[in-house]
C-alpha cells in the first residue's frame, strides 16, 4: 500500500508523477505529496485527500523540475494530514524521503536521533528515516552510502526513494518487503511502486528484490546490496498497455472489472483446457507434479478475498482429491508456530503477489521445507519469483479497491489444478471432459449473469438503507457467502456477516427481523432441500430474502422476496457464477447511498504491511 513514483531526466517531473499518483490512488488516499528539486533547493507541496488536491496545489504554485519524486498515503503512523504526509524532511530540508513500509524500531531509533539534538515535526516512522540518513551525512558519507547504512540500523519493510539537495543528478531508492520497480526511458529513468504508474512512458521495466539498493540517474543506473555488493539487473518488457488500466467508459473502475470477467476468466483459461483428454495444462506446475500427487497434506494461506478462493479451493482438494487441505490465514500462519512436514504442498494466493502477511507466510513455509506454490495475478510479483513453482492468473489489472475479476480467476485457477492433478487420480476422462466444457461454457454464462445488472440495481434500491445483512450458503458456496459479505461491507459501510447456513440457527438468527435482508446463495444441488428449509425459518421471522438460485427453479420463487436467477453449471464452477451477482448487489448498494466504491476508506488494495 501508499503509492511511490520518481522520474529523472529532461522533461518537467511534475505531470509524470502527478499522473503516476493517479494511477496509484489504489494504494492509498489519505494524502499526498510531491518533491522537486529546483537549483540548489527542494521544493516540497503536500496535501490532505485525493491527489487532485495535491495536483490544484502544484498548479498554483507553479511547481517544476527536471527530478522529483511523489507519494500517496494510507496512513499508518500519524493522521492523515499534510505534516504525515510525504515527502519527510530532515533538519535543513537538503534532503526529501518517501517510504512504504513500516520501521518496527522506529521508537528507540527516534529517541536516540533526538538524545543527538533532531527535531521532529510529524507522528511518522518515516522521518525517523530522513533524519537518520542525514547522521551519515554529516559524518561526511555521500547520500547513497548515508542511505546503506542508516538502512543497515532499520528493522521492517521499506519501498524507498531519497532525493538530496547537493547531490541532485540522482535519486537513490531501496526495498524491504515493499514492491518498486524501474522503468527505463531515452535519457530519463522512471521509479513506482507498481508497473501501472510508468506504462505510459515505457515497457522496459527492472524489478528489485529485497535487500537491493540502486542510484537512479537520468542515462543509467547502479544496483548494490545492502551490503555494497553490485549487482547487474535485467530489465523485463510487460505487454501492460494504457488502455487496460483506464475505466474503458465506465463510471468507476470496479464496474468495469465486474463486466470483464467474461474476458478475465477467459484469459485464466486461455490454453489450459485439453478437452480430448478431459484435462488441464499448467505449464507452471509441470516440475512438480509428481511431487504435488505424492503430498500428504495441502495448505493454502491467503487474506481477505483471496483467504475465500482458498476456502473454495479447500473443498475441491478434498471432494476431488482426496487430500487433507487446510486454509490458514496468512497473518497468523507464521505467528504460531505451524506444523508443516516436507510432504506438505502450500498454495499462496495473492492478486498483487506483494501481500506482506502472504510473502512472510511463505518465507516460513519455505524454511519448513513445504513445497511452495503461488497462484498471482501480477507477473513478476514477490510471491511469484520466491515460490517454488505456481500459476498465474492472468485477470489483467485491477484497480478497484474491491476484488472482483481477481476472485473469480483465482477460483478458475483453484478448479484448474483440481482438475489437473483428479485426473492423474481417479476421475474418469467422462467427467474431466464435461468439467472442460463447463469451463469452456463459463464466459457465455457470466455474460448471461452480467445482463441481470439493470434487475439487480432494483433489488439493491430497496435495501440500500439497510443497517445489517446476512449472507448464507452451503459447501463451496459458504466461501461464497463470506465474499459477498465482504464486499458488501468494504463498498458500503453495512454492516454484514456470511456463514453456513445451518449455523445460523446458531445464533444468527436471533438477529433476523423484518428489518433483516438475508442474502441465500441456493442452486439446485445436493443441499438445496436443506437451504428451503433455512429460507422457510427465516421467512417465519419475516427477514427479507434475497436469493441466488439457477434458472430452472421454479420452487424458489414462492420463498423469497427477490430471486436472482443464473444459469446452472458443473459443481467446480459454480461457485464463480454465484459470486458475481453478489458483487453486482454491493456496487449498486454502494452507489445508491454515494459512495466511492473504487476507493473506499481505509482500505488500500495491495497491503504491504503486517
Amino acid at each position: 500500500m501508499c503509492g511511490i513514483v520518481g522520474y529523472i531526466g529532461k522533461k518537467n517531473c511534475v505531470p509524470i508523477i502527478i499522473e503516476g499518483l493517479k494511477r496509484l490512488e489504489y494504494r492509498g488516499y489519505d494524502s499526498a505529496g510531491v518533491g522537486v528539486i529546483a537549483g540548489d533547493d527542494i521544493t516540497v507541496v503536500k496535501r490532505k485527500g485525493k491527489v487532485t488536491e495535491l495536483q490544484n496545489a502544484v498548479t498554483e504554485q507553479n511547481v517544476t523540475g527536471n527530478v522529483g519524486i511523489g507519494h500517496t498515503r494510507w496512513a499508518t503512523h500519524g493522521e492523515p494530514n499534510e505534516i504525515n504526509a510525504h515527502p519527510h524532511y530532515n533538519q535543513d530540508r537538503s534532503l526529501i524521503v518517501i517510504h512504504n513500509g513500516i520501521i518496527e524500531n522506529y521508537n528507540s531509533l527516534k529517541t536516540g536521533l533526538k538524545n543527538i539534538g533532531y527535531e521532529f515535526r510529524s507522528d511518522t516512522d518515516t522521518e525517523v528515516f530522513a533524519h537518520l540518513i542525514d547522521s551519515f551525512i554529516r559524518r561526511g558519507y555521500d547520500v547513497s552510502k548515508s542511505v546503506r547504512l542508516a538502512l543497515n540500523e532499520i528493522d521492517g519493510t521499506y519501498g524507498l526513494a531519497v532525493m538530496y539537495a547537493k547531490e541532485p543528478d540522482k535519486i537513490v531508492v531501496a526495498r524491504q518487503g515493499s514492491p518498486l520497480v524501474m522503468g527505463i526511458g531515452d535519457n530519463e529513468n522512471f521509479i513506482a511502486s507498481d508497473v501501472s504508474a510508468l506504462i505510459a512512458y515505457t515497457k522496459q521495466i527492472v524489478y528489485f528484490e529485497d535487500g537491493e539498493i540502486a542510484e537512479v540517474y537520468a542515462d543509467h543506473f547502479v544496483t548494490k546490496t545492502i551490503h555494497d555488493k553490485e549487482i547487474e539487473k535485467i530489465a523485463t518488457e510487460v505487454n501492460l498497455t494504457v488502455d487496460e488500466i483506464d475505466k474503458g467508459g465506465y463510471d468507476t473502475f470496479m464496474m468495469k472489472e465486474i463486466m470483464e470477467q467474461p474476458d478475465s476468466c477467459t484469459n485464466s483459461m486461455r490454453g489450459r483446457l485439453v478437452f480430448d483428454e478431459g484435462t488441464a495444462k499448467l505449464g507452471g506446475l509441470t516440475d512438480v507434479v509428481e511431487k504435488l500427487l505424492d503430498c500428504k497434506r495441502f495448505l493454502i494461506s491467503a487474506c481477505g478475498t483471496s483467504w475465500h478462493a482458498g476456502l473454495v479451493g479447500e473443498y475441491l482438494f478434498e471432494h476431488y482429491l482426496r487430500i487433507p487441505t487446510e486454509v490458514e490465514y496468512a497473518s497468523e500462519f507464521r505467528y504460531r508456530n505451524p506444523i508443516i512436514y516436507p510432504d506438505d504442498a502450500v498454495f499462496f494466493i495473492s492478486q498483487s503477489g506483494e501481500t506482506a502477511d502472504s510473502l512472510a507466510a511463505l518465507r516460513e513455509a519455505k524454511r519448513k521445507g513445504a513445497l511452495c506454490l503461488g497462484i498471482c495475478n501480477v507477473v513478476g510479483s514477490s510471491i511469484a519469483r520466491e515460490s517454488h513453482a505456481g500459476v498465474y492468473t492472468h485477470a489483467g489489472p485491477e484497480i478497484g479497491v474491491a476484488s472482483t475479476k481477481a476472485f473469480t480467476s483465482q477460483l478458475i485457477v483453484l478448479g484448474l489444478i483440481t482438475l489437473l492433478l483428479a485426473r492423474r487420480k481417479s476421475m474418469s476422462i467422462a467427467e474431466g471432459k464435461e468439467i472442460v466444457h463447463a469451463y469452456q461454457e463459463l464466459p457465455h454464462k457470466i455474460a448471461e449473469i452480467l445482463k441481470l445488472n439493470k434487475s439487480i440495481e432494483e433489488i439493491a434500491e430497496q435495501f440500500k438503507n439497510a443497517n445489517n445483512f446476512l449472507y448464507l450458503g452451503r459447501g463451496a458456496h459458504f466461501p461464497v457467502a463470506l465474499e459477498g459479505a465482504l464486499k458488501l461491507k468494504e463498498i458500503s459501510y453495512i454492516h454484514a456477516e456470511g456463514y453456513p447456513a445451518a449455523e445460523m440457527k446458531h445464533g444468527p438468527i436471533a438477529l433476523v427481523d423484518e428489518n433483516m435482508p438475508v442474502v441465500f446463495i441456493a442452486p439446485k444441488d445436493s443441499t438445496y432441500e436443506k437451504i428451503v428449509s433455512n429460507i422457510e425459518e427465516i421467512r417465519a421471522r419475516k427477514g427479507k430474502v434475497i436469493a441466488i438460485a439457477t434458472e430452472n427453479d421454479t420452487e424458489i420463487d414462492r420463498l423469497a422476496d427477490h430471486v436472482i436467477k443464473i444459469p446452472n453449471s458443473a459443481r467446480m464452477t459454480m461457485p464463480i457464477l454465484t459470486a458475481i451477482p453478489l458483487q453486482l448487489l454491493a456496487y449498486h448498494i454502494a452507489v445508491k447511498k454515494g459512495l466511492n466504491v473504487d476507493q473506499p476508506r481505509n482500505l488500500a488494495k495491495s497491503v504491504t504491511v503486517e
